[in-house]
């Protein structure tokens, strides 16, 4: 069977929503399901099919939300679960489909099953949590937290440890428990019953862990648990799910979602997103990114996975600092490399993913101390690399550029206090260049960035070329990316230039019509000279 199945979510453009950052109506700093609900015209404007919604569960919010206490009720910051059934509503009414983030592969240890676990070896729902007995004295293993440290906590009261991958606030559950398999596809149907588009799968790839044998990624029973879920729950309905897969290779990525074997509709693979990190090391050991890399790597996931896999396309989100600012011009060229990205991204095939803040060139914020941080794996390396003699002023370069925190700024609206995103005082600091980036002025700029988004989104849902098309990467200079699509009996070029110098591009074919641009492109383009950061996607 073709993966070419005429899904929905096979054309669709999703937008993630990152709640405590997007709109507060209460003044309480923190952004909420209201707010959301009122700023649906400004998406449906934008022309976006589905929404990503980063957790609004009811969470202690030891990690921004993804720590969950309670599945089928709100965070009392965000609002009340009437507040998620008008969203579910209103974004119906727009053709907007609400796409809740699951995270599965642990609870917050203020949950109710954490809280029975944790009186006794003899609960029933100690066996819902992964415990260990201690090892001559110590921890049962050397695994280790994504967050620093050991991968286990030691509990007083019953003299064992349990597993947290996260932090210690966020137990790992017991995939290999069936009840918990069975909770977990209750309350799934909970939410598909209320007319969710489907699921964003939190590191979904850590459920099939042997912590014994120290396997954390991809474990021998994560597809068994993957089919068993999608029989009993989202395989039902017509639905979209991504599961987050940080190890994913193509092959890894056909198991997850080759249609033939009915587990999910795509991943995120991040392949893309470590170029920049020295290699074997952690995320926040930095080298430049090579161009060449980035085309070999986006390339090989546009070819390899043909028929049998479908990819997901994306440069930002709330883990990864902003595209513009990594790995564009965030000064002379904001605006134009900003669009080079974009229009490079949106013209592959995958269902591409916007940010909140991405549509109009949002950027980095850096801070000059750890005080202005917020994010908690931040501040646990922060802490760690004092401690093995990293000097401040490195670390914090390192933050700045790798940083959850740059992502999370608060989204700008407008010229007014705080950028329009509240009264009060917000959560997180809103970067001061608000004054010149953001939506009101956005809109009024027939030029800008978001304009740019409008058309590639409607070029995607009026051209099948772009949905389906074959892909071709052109032979041309390191710093110029350049491919053809081509469907049926049609073909598109693309060109950009990545870089802030003007660079060489030539070529046999003749422009027949010019599909989108950032910059006005020569009519004939047998050997020209591209500007810094121009792009355009021409039919030829």
């Amino acid at each position: 069977m073709s993966v070419k199945q005429n899904k929905w979510w096979q054309s669709a453009v999703l937008y993630q929503i990152y709640p405590r950052s997007f709109q507060d109506t209460t003044g309480n700093g923190v952004g909420d399901l209201r707010g959301i609900i009122n700023r649906l015209d400004y998406l449906e404007k934008l022309g976006i099919t589905g929404i990503w919604l980063s957790p609004v569960y009811k969470s202690p919010n030891d990690d921004n939300g993804y720590d969950i206490s309670d599945y089928e009720d709100i965070m009392e910051e965000f609002g009340t679960m009437d507040d998620m059934d008008e969203l579910l509503e209103e974004a119906k009414k727009r053709d907007i489909r609400i796409i809740m983030d699951l995270v599965v592969n642990h609870t917050s240890d203020e949950h109710a099953w954490f809280i029975e676990a944790k009186k006794g070896k003899d609960n029933p729902y100690r066996d819902f949590y992964v415990w260990r007995d201690p090892v001559e004295g110590d921890v049962p293993n050397k695994l280790q937290s994504t967050f620093s440290g050991s991968a286990w906590e030691f509990d007083e009261a019953s003299g064992q440890y349990y597993l947290h991958l996260f932090s210690k606030k966020q137990p790992d559950l017991n995939w290999e428990n069936p009840t918990v398999r069975q909770k977990v596809n209750d309350m799934m149907n909970f939410w598909l019953d209320k007319g969710v588009g489907g699921f964003r799968m939190d590191v979904i790839d850590l459920i099939g862990k042997l912590p014994d044998e120290e396997i954390t990624g991809n474990g021998p029973k994560l597809h068994e648990y993957l089919k068993e879920m999608n029989q009993a729950t989202f395989g039902n309905y017509d639905v979209m799910t991504v599961g987050e897969t940080w190890g994913a290779t193509p092959e890894i990525a056909k198991l997850y979602s080759n249609p033939d074997r009915d587990e999910l509709s795509m991943v995120f693979q991040f392949e893309h997103i470590g170029l920049d990190e020295q290699a074997g090391k952690q995320k926040w050991d930095l080298k430049p990114l090579e161009m060449k890399e980035l085309k070999t790597v986006l390339s090989k996931w546009q070819t390899s996975l043909g028929d049998e896999g479908w990819n997901s396309l994306f440069w930002n989100n709330h883990d990864l600092p902003r595209v513009v600012s990594r790995w564009g011009n965030d000064k002379e060229y904001r605006v134009e490399s900003a669009k080079a990205f974009a229009i490079l991204l949106h013209l592959m095939k995958g269902t591409p993913y916007i940010y909140q803040g991405e549509e109009i060139g949002m950027t980095n914020y850096p801070v000059a101390s750890i005080e202005e941080v917020e994010d908690i794996e931040s501040v646990n390396m922060y802490h760690e690399r004092i401690a093995n003699g990293y000097s401040k002023e490195e670390i914090i370069k390192s933050i700045n550029t790798k940083g959850r925190d740059n992502a999370r700024t608060p989204m700008q609206w407008d010229t007014t206090e705080n950028a329009g995103f509240t009264t009060g005082t917000p959560w997180l600091h809103v970067n001061p260049n608000y004054q010149n980036i953001n939506v009101e002025a956005a809109l009024q700029d027939q030029q800008s960035i978001f304009y740019t988004y409008q058309t590639l989104i409607r070029l995607r849902k009026e051209n099948p070329l772009v949905v389906w098309g074959e892909y071709e990467l052109l032979e041309t200079t390191d710093y110029v990316f350049s491919y053809i699509r081509s469907f049926e009996k049609e073909q598109w070029l693309v060109v950009v230039n990545l870089s802030d110098e003007a660079q060489p591009f030539t070529s046999d074919k003749t422009i027949k019509e010019i599909m989108i641009e950032n910059m006005e492109t020569p009519k004939d383009i047998k050997q020209i000279t591209l500007n810094p950061w121009q792009a355009f996607v021409a039919k030829i």
